[in-house]
């Protein structure tokens, strides 16, 4: 087979073996790039799972295609059909990579770039070869230029998430919030679990500091303010 003959193969509005094969190794090797750089990131769904996502979108999109070319007499040979339902069924996936404890969010992203693979391995399917190997690299500039982008805007500042157990009932928290504040830092949102039982109270505090902020002291003064029975710090992380 010449050059010019593969061109026309892995183009033709037909299924064949030869584009079939093409579309899915090229899918392969773009949700292997994206699923790269989620597993730099220290996700779970990593390099295999983008990959065989996109293969899978992509094996659908065929499908859908292959099914009312070779079927002519069906009645409802619609191409979109089997389609569709990925856009939907990857809907639980992104569910999963999503984790949420104690008022920290973390996963968003991935669930979307899964979502957004899906996609790209349909763009394949359908032979949209250009525009899913840009929008790949789209993904990738998003994933890792924005975060230097967005790490500038903040210039330096982190969020944060102080969890304490105070033994008493707290319902007013402005102490805290200008325990925070003199420390130059604030609080961004709060989380309260009261339990009249034991008379016992767990705020989880959402704050803004910057990298050189002594958290270690600021630990110390908030125990002092009530009786505290534990204070743990934990990174919001959104990966």
């Amino acid at each position: 087979m010449t050059l010019d003959q593969f061109f026309q193969a892995i183009n033709s509005v037909e299924v064949t073996s030869i584009s079939s094969i093409f579309k899915l190794c090229l899918s392969l090797l773009l949700g292997s790039m994206v699923g790269l750089e989620r597993k730099r990131k220290g996700q779970i769904a990593g390099i295999r799972t983008f990959a065989l996502i996109s293969m899978g979108a992509t094996l659908a999109m065929i499908l859908s295609i292959y099914v009312p070319q070779e079927y002519l007499g069906l009645k409802n040979g619609d191409p979109g059909r089997i389609a569709a339902q990925v856009v939907t069924g990857i809907g639980f996936l992104g569910a999963g990579t999503i984790i949420q404890m104690k008022g920290s969010v973390r996963g968003l992203t991935t669930a979307a770039g899964i979502w957004m693979i899906a996609t790209i391995g349909m763009a394949v399917g359908v032979g949209m070869y250009w525009v899913a190997i840009i929008a790949t690299f789209l993904i990738l500039a998003v994933l890792v230029a924005f975060e230097h982008f967005e790490h500038k805007i903040h210039v330096g500042w982190e969020t944060r998430i102080i969890m304490l157990e105070v033994a008493a009932i707290v319902e007013d928290i402005d102490s805290y919030k200008k325990c925070i504040s003199k420390r130059h830092a604030h609080v961004t949102n709060v989380f309260v679990n009261y339990d009249y039982k034991n008379q016992c109270t767990k705020l989880n505090l959402v704050i803004l500091a910057k990298n050189d902020t002594d958290l270690i002291s600021l630990i110390s003064h908030l125990r002092n303010l009530n009786a505290t029975n534990s204070i743990t710090l934990a990174n919001q992380v959104n990966i």
